[in-house]
């Protein structure tokens, strides 16, 4: 039996598949990471964390058996990649395994806050009929901009093209095996887009990319989506566009500094939110599930990884 070291809470459909073989050892909310070495640092050699949780640097040095970190979902940023590198450490994440499901919720999220359904259907159960409703946008023939082309961000691009909108994305470097247009800059997407849609994952590279100059080039006429992560978009800059009228509205899934909510969007007009679970249905779990029990039993096996970070994957083909 292999000991596998869950820093996030697993979950039954995550127990059922690592049953066999498996042995899941579970560290509290609370329990920081130099307990967690203290009480199993001599018997680990797989962790299963995620991006917000992560594996800091002290403990990866501390943890003498670790062969293996496995990223629920497609975010790693607080995994200290390079310190699992210099340790041959492996690090994967759920490349693909959630994208179609997020890429769902991001349409889902896009569509309600063009259409306004919030405010539509609480309206309705009160009686009102079309009373001041107004007339709302629809995405068909939109322009729509996806900052980061990775799983998700292609997932919503054909999404997108079922309603007849025009695609371009922003990306480090371009996807010339991709059909749609790349531009160069987030601002120059955000001017030539309706909706803009964040895409791309955490970290220090991509903090505020989507700040109050970028939401001033969306315009009044434009909605932002965030399924990303919060980092991305700087929450002050949006909740003053919102209040300015500066954009016409937001939807987000994801917020910097999450589980809590910036004070500043609670009362923001125009926003819809919900709680970071895009990726939440059983299709999903059992997806990731199935690649995390890969991944283990790949690299434990001597084998490569099935989807190590790209970090990793671009050190392996350097090498």
């Amino acid at each position: 039996m292999t000991d596998v070291l869950f820093r996030v809470p697993p979950t039954a459909t995550m127990r059922e598949t690592l049953r066999d073989g498996f042995t899941i050892l579970e560290s509290a909310p609370d329990e920081t990471p130099e307990a967690i070495v203290g009480r199993l640092g001599d018997r680990m050699r797989v962790m299963v964390t995620n991006g917000t949780t992560g594996a800091p640097r002290a403990m990866l040095e501390a943890l003498p058996l670790l062969e293996l970190i496995c990223c629920l979902g497609t975010g790693y940023e607080g995994v200290d990649v390079e310190a699992a590198r210099a340790r041959g450490v492996i690090v994967t994440y759920g490349a693909g395994a959630n994208a179609s499901s997020v890429a769902d919720h991001a349409m889902a999220l896009l569509l309600a806050a063009m259409r306004d359904l919030p405010r539509l259907d609480h309206a309705t159960r009160r009686g009102f009929w079309r009373e001041g409703v107004g007339l709302r946008p629809i995405p068909t023939g939109k322009r729509m901009g996806i900052l980061g082309l990775g799983a998700i961000g292609e997932r919503i691009a054909r999404r997108a093209e079922g309603f007849e909108m025009s695609i371009a994305y922003h990306t480090r470097r371009p996807r010339a095996e991709k059909p749609w247009r790349h531009v160069g800059s987030v601002a120059e997407l955000a001017e030539q887009s309706d909706c803009l849609i964040v895409a791309v994952p955490g970290g220090a590279s991509t903090r505020h990319l989507v700040d109050a100059a970028v939401l001033r080039l969306l315009g009044p006429g434009g909605f932002l989506v965030n399924i990303g992560r919060g980092s991305v978009v700087d929450s002050e800059a949006l909740a003053a566009a919102l209040h300015e009228g500066t954009i016409a509205g937001a939807a987000l899934d994801v917020y910097d500094g999450e589980p809590a909510i910036p004070p500043c969007l609670i009362d923001a007009p125009r926003l819809l939110m919900t709680p970071h679970c895009a990726a939440w249905a059983p299709e999903v779990r059992a997806a990731g599930a199935a690649l995390v029990r890969g991944n283990i039993e790949a690299v434990l096996a001597g084998k490569a990884a099935l989807t190590p970070v790209p970090e990793l994957r671009t050190a392996a083909v350097m090498a």
